[in-house]
């Protein structure tokens, strides 16, 4: 049994009923409300509890936009959470947390079933031997762009900052490491919780990711599972603001698809600027890698849309006058809406 992240280390001796009587292998000191694993060991407990339930209830009347599963074992985990907040007719995004080996055999459906992937590195380093674990998460990360689902890295990405101003040298490359796998987001755990820098923190982990995202070539190939016309439509944006330096891409999305098909292909240096009325859709796209969602009203006129868009990129300073803008939308053609690619340069 260990506990902690494997802080402490026991050898169960025997049981009797609910009890265990246990020999410290390595000792410390045992806080509340620690982890327990029991590595190689399938335990029989729902991914998806009654107290979740209750918990999961209160955050829906907050108005959340992710819920994160716990120790997601295979994709039923996912469907069981999905059919939950379907009965509530919630469009809240559902995070899986692989963070046991059961979940890295069943990588793939899980994968397919939720919206979005989270390495939880802490308890996953337990579970599976220390070797693998960058393993896992290169093949976890490329299991997502392979099935256009966004994937974030947690855990211990900058754990000496918990008491340290400053991280080690390690915590800077396996940060850099995440964004080079071309992961859409780079999670604290216990930096901002309970250490003594959480600002200090957030502003490493920024300057890190802004660095080495300059740095990547941003072609991650075509999603899977986006191989139709639209996706090729995107593609098309994406190649050509990656052969217009200091290009920017636009797109207007009601549910997020436009932006997340952009985001999935990896724009080597332009950002996305997405559109959308939709508060709930724009507090969810900001998820995704380079996307930077911005709240407008759409108008029924797609080319209305646009340049009211375009007029508050100027406003804003988020554009200026003679920036290439490369925008994938739809335009009215023959009284029926097609997808297209448009190049502006902004007056």
């Amino acid at each position: 049994v260990l506990v902690d992240d494997g802080l402490l280390r026991l050898e169960v001796l025997e049981k009797h009923e609910a009890r265990i009587r246990c020999r410290v292998v390595i000792p410390g000191e045992l806080k509340s409300r620690r982890h327990i694993n029991l590595p190689g060991v399938k335990v029989n407990l729902p991914s998806f509890t009654e107290k979740d339930r209750a918990d999961a209830s209160v955050g829906l009347e907050e108005g959340i936009d992710f819920l994160a599963l716990s120790f997601v074992r295979e994709a039923r985990d996912v469907e069981m959470l999905r059919d939950f907040l379907t009965e509530r007719k919630s469009r809240v995004r559902i995070i899986a947390k692989i963070e046991d080996r059961s979940a890295i055999a069943n990588l793939t459906s899980i994968v397919e079933a939720c919206d979005g992937l989270m390495i939880a590195r802490g308890d996953l380093g337990i579970e599976c031997p220390f070797e693998e674990l960058p393993v896992i998460q290169r093949r976890a990360v490329r299991a997502c762009l392979a099935q256009g689902r966004p994937v974030i890295v947690a855990t211990h990405m900058l754990e000496s900052m918990i008491t340290q101003p400053v991280p080690t040298r390690a915590e800077i490359t396996d940060v850099a490491n995440a964004v080079y796998e071309l992961a859409d987001c780079v999670m604290l755990s216990g930096e901002t919780t309970v250490g003594k820098y959480p600002l200090e923190c957030v502003g490493m982990l920024d300057t890190i990711a802004r660095r080495i995202e300059r740095e990547t070539a941003g072609d991650a190939g075509e999603p899977a599972v986006f191989t139709g016309e639209r996706m090729k439509v995107l593609k098309a944006a994406v190649v050509l603001a990656g052969q217009l330096p200091g290009s920017k891409i636009m797109t207007f999305t009601r549910h997020g698809f436009m932006a997340q098909g952009l985001a999935l292909l990896r724009p080597a240096h332009s950002p996305i600027f997405a559109f959308t009325p939709s508060l709930q859709v724009l507090r969810q796209l900001r998820l995704l890698r380079a996307v930077e969602p911005i709240l407008l009203e759409l108008a029924s006129d797609p080319n209305e849309s646009i340049e009211n868009a375009l007029a508050h990129l100027r406003r804003v300073g988020l554009a200026a006058p003679g920036d290439k803008i490369v925008i994938a939308t739809d335009i009215v053609a023959e009284d029926r809406l097609v997808d297209a690619v448009q190049l502006r340069t902004l007056r």
